[in-house]
């Protein structure tokens, strides 16, 4: 019952963010920012009961329900390692959204946070869902949100990329809904049985050519949200005209549900399909993690240079993904790209997110996104400045913070399956230093030659940043506690992406 109260919490904080508007604008900032740390908390005490008493199978809390009996659908909400982690990081980038937003949103503030916690509480639907039912409620009922975020509180063009935006995600979403059918009658054509369930229909029995069609319409809504090149055009509009709160959870969040649906679902469910399917996947991952770099470096606006950059890094986590489908059975390199995999979300989560705080901060301040007209910021704004420069280092991949372990442990897994494109993605890390640079040199370094005067970083934002910098200093020195909650679930999804690959090595 405990995972239903983290969606019943965030719910409620919603509903009565929009009624406690009427005393005042402060009152649904702080209802949101209480409801989320509630759920910190739930999900803390989770953590740390599961470290105290280990659980005896892959689930920490499962809660199943029969919901529509008559067409096999259940309530089916559980929480394994990986999970666990991916709910945490919602909740902490959930807080950290309320404080950026604290003087961003001052018209219809209780719609905004309304909007936000539905949002959240979709997220956190998506990876706790175990019915394939449920799963595609929850995934459809964060377009919603979203929209509206970008639609209503957006910027200049936020028309134009809240309808690309949508256009997007749904169409590869009702993708996802034929697949998702197709896979429940193929179930009930071999075994009698109508159901969404995920245990059951794991071991569904499929024709070739089927299983590798149904597959495609659960890859075609994972690459859209992940984003995949070359479907990832509607990511630069959406976060350059999004909200400083909506980008942070654009990027730091509703990405990741791209990554958790392969992990959870493509690899486990179509495993000889996605074994077909790895090569071309992980040819257009390294293309898109070079492709990224590049167009990053090409960006005068600091937020379309950030966006880019999340193309890039997410074909890290595509890279991962796919190379364990393809790694020997037995070896470790699956074991290696599956934990940078997860840990590259973790730290794309803390470090991009960031960085769209810190482009927004300076957009509230100069009302401008174009580096080269900023310029000697450091000498006016040190300690946001230094902000900016230590989460670039971050993105760069800098050795003692979390993104350099992961993307070194997704190399290390690649390199077996994959000399050559291994060599590619290590060149997508080299490009990655330049649009570092150029953003610190361009926004930061040089003359004031505008003589900007702004005040430097408040206690509010300062809140919001200096727990992400401990996070992943935390993550970049000792990430051990992150793999040993993941490692249960690693181990069982590289043995079913293993599968193919054990019988091919049979034969």
């Amino acid at each position: 019952m405990i995972l239903v109260w983290l969606l019943i919490v965030l719910g409620a904080a919603g509903g009565l963010a929009v009624l406690s508007e009427r005393w005042g604008g402060d009152w649904p900032r702080w209802v949101t920012l209480i409801g989320i740390t509630v759920d910190f908390v739930i999900g803390l005490a989770i953590w740390i009961g599961s470290e105290i008493h280990p659980p005896q199978g892959q689930w920490l809390v499962s809660l199943d329900v029969n919901w529509i009996p008559s067409l096999g659908i259940h309530f089916h909400l559980a929480l394994d390692g990986l999970s666990l982690l991916l709910i945490m990081l919602t909740f902490a980038l959930g807080m950290v959204a309320v404080l950026a937003s604290w003087h961003d949103i001052t018209e219809g503030i209780g719609f905004f946070h309304l909007n936000l916690c539905w949002l959240l509480a979709a997220i956190t639907g998506v990876f706790l869902a175990l019915d394939l039912f449920l799963f595609y409620f929850a995934w459809e009922l964060m377009l919603v949100p979203m929209f509206l975020m970008i639609l209503i509180w957006g910027h200049e063009r936020r028309r134009y990329a809240a309808i690309k935006f949508f256009l997007f995600t749904q169409i590869s979403g009702l993708l996802m809904l034929i697949s998702i059918l197709a896979l429940y009658f193929f179930h009930h054509a071999a075994t009698g049985v109508y159901t969404f369930e995920y245990a059951q229909l794991l071991n569904t029995p499929l024709p070739a050519g089927a299983a590798v069609l149904i597959m495609l319409g659960f890859f075609a809504a994972f690459m859209v949200k992940l984003p995949v090149f070359p479907f990832h055009t509607w990511l630069p509009d959406a976060h350059t005209e999004a909200s400083t709160a909506g980008s942070l959870v654009l990027a730091g969040l509703m990405l990741k549900t791209g990554a958790y649906g392969m992990l959870r679902f493509v690899l486990p469910l179509f495993p000889s399909a996605a074994h077909e399917l790895a090569p071309y996947a992980m040819v257009l991952a390294a293309i898109g993690i070079v492709y990224g770099g590049v167009l990053a470096y090409a960006q005068s606006d600091i937020k379309r240079l950030v966006a880019y950059t999340s193309v890039s890094h997410m074909g890290f986590v595509l890279l991962g993904i796919f190379a364990a489908a393809l790694a020997p059975p037995g070896s470790s390199a699956a074991r290696w790209a599956l934990e940078g995999v997860i840990l590259e979300m973790l730290c794309h989560g803390f470090s991009t997110g960031a960085l769209f705080l810190i482009a927004g901060f300076l957009q509230e301040r100069l009302h401008t996104r174009e580096m080269r007209s900023m310029n000697g910021l450091w000498a006016v704004m040190p300690r946001l400045s230094g902000a900016g420069l230590f989460f670039a280092l971050a993105a760069i991949g800098l050795p003692g913070l979390g993104n350099f372990v992961a993307e070194f442990l997704i190399l290390m897994g690649t390199f077996p399956v994959s000399a050559g494109l291994t060599i590619v993605a290590a060149i997508g890390v080299l490009v990655s230093t330049f649009y570092g640079v150029a953003m610190v040199q361009h926004a930061f370094h040089g003359p004031n030659r505008h003589n900007w005067q702004a005040p430097d970083l408040g206690k509010r934002e300062a809140l919001a940043l200096v727990p992400m910098m401990a996070v992943l200093l935390w993550l970049g020195w000792y990430p051990q506690p992150v793999f040993n909650t993941a490692a249960a679930s690693v181990e069982i999804i590289a043995n079913q992406a293993a599968r193919p690959v054990a019988v091919e090595a049979r034969r």
